[in-house]
């Protein structure tokens, strides 16, 4: 008897049914849009023009392979993601296999970038002329963070993301159309300059970009536990052997191929609403901040990242400014926490501190770290209180330095884990590989930076 039998169901054939059933891209791209294309996108424009367009969409498309890979694996195995990690061969330290004490690591880095996001939301307030402290606005952002996490369920966090991802596009659309009729206005020439593979001499930012923008290294790690959260594997089920062959069974990859499906329209949909963003931040940087010469630093952050939108819409861009980066910036925030706490979770049952199997300790480990994340992200904001980029900064080179580590993981999952029946084509195989080249030469780049 199949334990997951009272909720096998096929995956849905029609238009309407998929969109249903898509979510957890949603919720990604709520996590995605947020301070590494307000702050690293723009940064890397204002520093290089329209020179590394190129790089932003390569860094945006190529990583959603190793996003579904790590999906597949999900939804097939039923396990999350640290399972994934610590399944693979290696030393182990008190239960934990190697790539989850790597994957700790990167961890604390995104609790840097989150205390700089909150510093940063706290100065969107101020640059807004409240005469309230910054210490007192990162104090209201961390408190609510952790009332509404802690009062909500996947229904209400995938809602409220959705709605944070629609109103900060039409933001962000509108600032890049509204160009056209200021002395800004790109021109093809721009574009074409852009897509033109030119690499400059000096790329620390570009590779800090590159392991932030589009699915960075914690998206990828949040991606199936949303998948999980939203039913995918136990739509599928439990892996069901036929005894004859000892392969799946035909009625069990039948239902895996349809949610491998799911997922790869949901990991789609998400890439072209990140990517159109991160491409719009990237060229409001480029046509704007560099044009003027201006530079995205811990002392002109908010008031340098306003100038995009005074430009394109006079005085009212402040405010619109105002209300997209703190849309921006606390979705992130928000969504992170979201997932940290269940990560947490998971790190005390890989650790064998909880029960495996004791739903109810885990589930009171990610309400209570629900409400305690923030206030960790407020402490780290308030003891480096003026250093908002520089702890963004932290949890990208964080992040491209885990990259490599998660590439590969996914092509050991393709060679070893999933069944001859649901792996991709030879296409999708060759992407993936050149995908996990690409983010390993990221991370390798970033340890031969910071030596040298």
């Amino acid at each position: 008897m199949n334990p997951a039998s009272s909720t096998i169901k096929d995956a849905p054939e029609s238009f309407g049914g998929i969109l249903k059933s898509i979510g957890p891209g949603l919720i990604i791209s709520a996590a995605i849009v947020g301070s590494g294309e307000l702050i690293v996108t723009t940064k890397l424009g204002a520093e290089q023009g329209f020179s590394l367009l190129w790089f932003i969409i390569v860094g945006c498309f190529i990583k959603v392979f190793v996003q579904v890979e790590l999906g597949r694996y999900a939804i097939t195995q039923s396990k999350s993601t640290l399972d994934a990690l610590n399944s693979v061969p290696g030393p182990r330290i008190l239960n934990a296999g190697w790539m989850v004490w790597v994957w700790i690591i990167m961890f604390i880095a995104t609790f840097f970038q989150l205390g700089g996001i909150v510093k940063s939301i706290a100065g969107v307030f101020t640059l807004g002329g409240s005469q309230l402290k910054e210490i007192y606005w990162a104090m209201i952002i961390a408190g609510s963070c952790s009332i509404l996490l802690t009062i909500g369920r996947y229904q209400f966090i995938e809602k409220f993301s959705t709605i944070m991802v629609a109103i900060f596009t039409l933001f962000t659309i509108a600032a890049l159309v509204s160009l056209h009729w200021t002395d800004y206005a790109i021109q093809p020439q721009d574009i074409i300059s852009g897509l033109t593979f030119e690499i400059p001499d000096k790329i620390t930012t570009a590779f800090a970009a590159f392991g932030i923008i589009g699915v960075g290294a914690s998206e990828l790690i949040y991606y199936p536990y949303w998948c999980l959260e939203k039913g995918y594997a136990s739509a599928v089920g439990t892996q069901e052997i036929d005894p004859s062959t000892g392969h799946p069974t035909a009625a069990w990859t039948q239902r895996a191929q349809g949610w491998i499906r799911v997922l790869k329209i949901d990991a789609w949909v998400s890439m072209v609403i990140y990517t159109g963003a991160t491409i719009a931040f990237y060229l409001l940087g480029a046509a704007v901040l560099h044009s003027q010469g201006l530079e995205v630093s811990n002392d002109t952050l908010m008031p340098v990242l306003s100038k995009m939108y005074e430009e394109t819409f006079g005085r009212v861009g402040l405010w619109v400014f105002i209300i997209g980066a703190f849309i921006v910036l606390y979705s992130t925030v928000f969504i992170a926490t979201a997932t940290n706490s269940r990560l947490f979770a998971d790190i005390f049952r890989v650790f064998r501190i909880i029960d495996p199997k004791d739903s109810n300790a885990r589930l009171t480990i990610t309400r209570w770290t629900c409400l305690l994340l923030p206030v960790v992200y407020f402490l780290i904001s308030l003891i480096f209180v003026k250093e908002p980029v520089g702890l963004v900064f932290a949890g990208a080179i964080g992040q491209a330095l885990m990259l490599p580590f998660l590439s590969g993981a996914a092509l050991y999952f393709h060679y070893y884990v999933t069944p001859n029946q649901l792996k991709p084509k030879l296409l999708w195989v060759i992407i993936v590989w050149i995908s996990a080249v690409l983010m390993a030469s990221v991370g390798i780049y970033q340890i031969y930076d910071k030596l040298k």
